[in-house]
């Protein structure tokens, strides 16, 4: 029977999802704040933790770090509002399998719970087996998809590595597997590796293996995932977020095409291919100090630039009937597209979460919906609340010097511009009158994160 935990201060809700959990055939633990979360994790071991975003005494992502850190295997889910929707998206950036706004409608959450156990269950055996070929990859319409799928069928018949850069929800592993997929190697295994849920004691034995007896808790040898994966593909997601020691063992690795295991004298042939992905400026890393940059040499062999979802309005729809199809077979449903309203909705909304999130929105909406079109009431209310400011730069007319607008700074007109689009960088160096490259240095210049 599996074994969950449920964190949440609303101690009605955690009663009523308990029983609804232990109907389901689930043994459902509570805890009302993150210090009874921690103490629960710590003694016992969980399949699954299901953790409100906001607690008196922490967060969800609190909740989220500690179980990673304690059993990396363990299935975290998190609940939020829509209004913290950037949150979960951050969430998922360091491990949560996935996240439910509220109001929690109780058929989705069991349904997430479920592929979430699923997804628990086969991992191991997704490490050891090969990718199927035919697995759904969308190509769109627009110039920068079309660019994008050339790269990719230049890339993969190679051997070279390949850095996939990318905003969270973009669709990195899905490219990263089209490369497995039409390469030479497509055959063998490919492993995905969230180097962002690794916690730095355990990752060089994630990716390396060791030895029984090597440090606290190894009680047996284990094989990591660059010896399981052999001549296939290992896609090392988040990659930044790896500490400096397991950069110079995976330098050593690439560099030797040898890898060792923790605690262990003999060596093994390293023969995957490597992709690595990430969502943060690893050449700013480098120049922090943060990222080896013998290692961002090694890994940047080929780059592969994903935009996000609001910057492509031309495959904004495609995606949007290609996530409809898959959750119509995915719930049985007889429902054939989206009325026009939802349609002016979901081009005018910025879809912070990117890919991840529309395809969350369409298939809770797929769950809702009881007519024959995706209509505006089984929608999240956030998403068509105040969305016309998207659309808005659209007649503006460019200036020749960002000092022109109200005779301010440059560093307060680029922020006013950012506001004005809802921080779509493509419309705001359209706004400014500038490129997007430059607009990228302005912001380093003046150190403004997005």
């Amino acid at each position: 029977m599996p074994r969950l935990l449920i964190v949440d201060d609303d101690t009605s809700f955690c009663m009523l999802l308990q029983g609804f959990l232990k109907r389901k055939g689930f043994d459902a633990d509570t805890a009302h704040d993150y210090e009874k979360a921690s103490q629960s994790l710590a003694k016992n071991s969980y399949d699954l933790v299901l953790t409100d975003y906001r607690l008196p005494d922490g967060t969800g992502i609190d909740v989220l770090k500690e179980s990673k850190k304690l059993a990396p295997s363990t299935v975290v889910i998190l609940i939020t509002a829509y209004s913290d929707i950037r949150v979960a998206v951050e969430a998922v950036k360091l491990g949560a399998f996935e996240y439910v706004t509220k109001p929690v409608n109780s058929d989705e959450l069991f349904h997430v719970i479920k592929e979430g156990l699923k997804k628990r269950e086969t991992q191991e055996k997704k490490t050891k087996e090969p990718v199927q070929n035919g697995r759904k990859f969308l190509v769109g319409n627009s110039e920068e998809s079309k660019r994008t799928e050339e790269h990719i069928r230049v890339v993969a018949p190679t051997d070279i590595s390949v850095l996939i850069i990318g905003d969270s929800g973009t669709g990195k592993e899905y490219v990263a597997r089209r490369i497995h997929e039409l390469s030479k190697r497509k055959k063998a295994p490919f492993v995905a590796v969230d180097c962002g849920a690794l916690h730095p004691d355990i990752a060089a034995s994630e990716l390396f293996g060791h030895v029984k007896g090597s440090f606290t808790g190894a009680v047996n040898d284990k094989t990591g995932h660059f010896e399981a994966v052999g001549e296939g593909t290992i896609f090392l997601d988040e990659i930044g977020n790896l500490s400096y020691d397991v950069q110079m063992k995976l330098l050593r690795a690439i560099q030797e095409r040898m890898g060792r295991k923790v605690g262990g004298n003999s060596e093994f042939p390293i023969k995957a291919r490597i992709i690595a992905a990430t969502n943060e400026n690893l050449k700013q890393a480098v120049d922090e100090g943060r990222f080896r940059e013998d290692l961002y040499h090694r890994l940047n062999e080929f780059t592969l630039t994903l935009a996000p979802l609001h910057e492509r309005d031309g495959d904004l729809m495609m995606f949007a009937a290609f996530f409809l199809e898959d959750a119509v077979a995915e719930f049985g449903k007889s429902i054939i597209g989206f009325d026009d309203e939802v349609q002016r909705i979901f081009t005018q909304y910025d879809w912070p979460g990117n890919l991840r999130e529309m395809r969350n929105v369409i298939r809770r909406a797929v769950l809702l919906c009881k007519q024959e079109k995706i209509n505006r009431e089984v929608l999240p209310e956030e998403i068509y609340r105040n969305n016309s400011v998207k659309s808005q730069p659209e007649n503006a007319q460019p200036v020749n010097d960002l000092k022109e607008i109200k005779n301010i700074s440059e560093k307060e007109a680029i922020l006013q511009a950012l506001e004005k689009t809802r921080y779509n960088k493509t419309k705001t160096a359209k706004l400014l009158g500038i490129d997007r490259k430059t607009l990228y240095n302005k912001l380093h210049l003046y150190d403004i994160e997005l």
